[in-house]
């Protein structure tokens, strides 16, 4: 990110530099989200190779109440990406490029992102945007209106991103909140990582999954090769639901749930 226009970031401070926009009024900052029983702080992962440019931002974040982290690398941002709520993208990147970055983490989730670069003609929004980027914003910019984005993006974004806490599949019943399981009214005893799975799967019924996805949603790690990982999970499922058609497998696809 821009050295110079991260400089303005500290939010107790009016300054002036020639690259910045200053608006003619100050008008105050937005409110962040509080922190609430019925809504935690947002996680923000901000993904910038500059170490001062990216500390300066996670410390402007951090006062305004979200739960900020950051990583320098494409890679580090594929492997970090399922753990937090948004995603603040530099597209300039020292391993990958920022597109990539960006349509890597959009094949396997939903977690919005904003692209946060230097690179500003029409066409490089239009890629951006095109990556899967939900929002773009060009060096340099306001402190101001990256948190505004910030509450835009995720209020669109929160309908698609609220599961249902209990699903009922024909005589299969999955209540997330208290992790429990039971079919025709009896318990099925399922270990953390089986819920997951099948909780899943569930939560899409009639979709296929692809072992990338589920390694995302239930692994938390899309990138690194667990052999037979799934394949164990799924057969313990089958056997504790008493048939091999509560999950089906999709050659060369991946799995979906069944209706026996």
């Amino acid at each position: 990110m821009n050295r110079q226009a991260l400089e303005l970031l500290e939010p107790r401070t009016e300054r002036h530099h020639p690259l910045i926009h200053q608006p003619h009024r100050p008008t105050p900052a937005p409110p962040a989200a509080p922190a609430t029983a019925e809504r935690a702080p947002l996680r923000l992962l901000v993904v910038e190779n500059e170490a001062r440019a990216a500390d300066t931002l996670v410390q402007g974040l951090l006062r305004q109440g979200y739960l900020a982290e950051s990583v320098a690398t494409g890679g580090e941002a594929l492997q970090s990406h399922p753990r937090v709520d948004l995603i603040l993208l530099d597209l300039d990147l020292p391993d990958l490029d920022g597109l990539e970055v960006c349509r890597g983490i959009r094949a396997v989730s939903d977690t919005p992102i904003i692209a946060v670069t230097a690179r500003g003609s029409e066409l490089d929004r239009v890629l951006g945007l095109q990556a899967g980027s939900d929002d773009y914003m060009v060096k340099p910019y306001g402190f101001r209106e990256l948190l505004a984005r910030i509450e835009a993006v995720m209020r669109r974004a929160r309908p698609r991103q609220t599961a249902a806490r209990a699903i009922d599949h024909g005589p299969l019943h999955i209540d997330a909140t208290t992790r429990e399981t039971t079919l025709h009214g009896r318990p099925v005893d399922l270990t953390l990582k089986e819920f997951d799975l099948l909780h899943a799967l569930a939560s899409q019924p009639g979709a296929v999954l692809s072992r990338r996805q589920l390694m995302t949603q239930v692994w938390e790690d899309a990138w690194s090769h667990r052999g037979r990982t799934i394949d164990t999970h799924v057969s313990s499922l089958r056997g504790k639901l008493g048939s091999s058609n509560w999950i089906i497998t999709v050659r060369g696809v991946g799995f979906r749930l069944g209706h026996p």
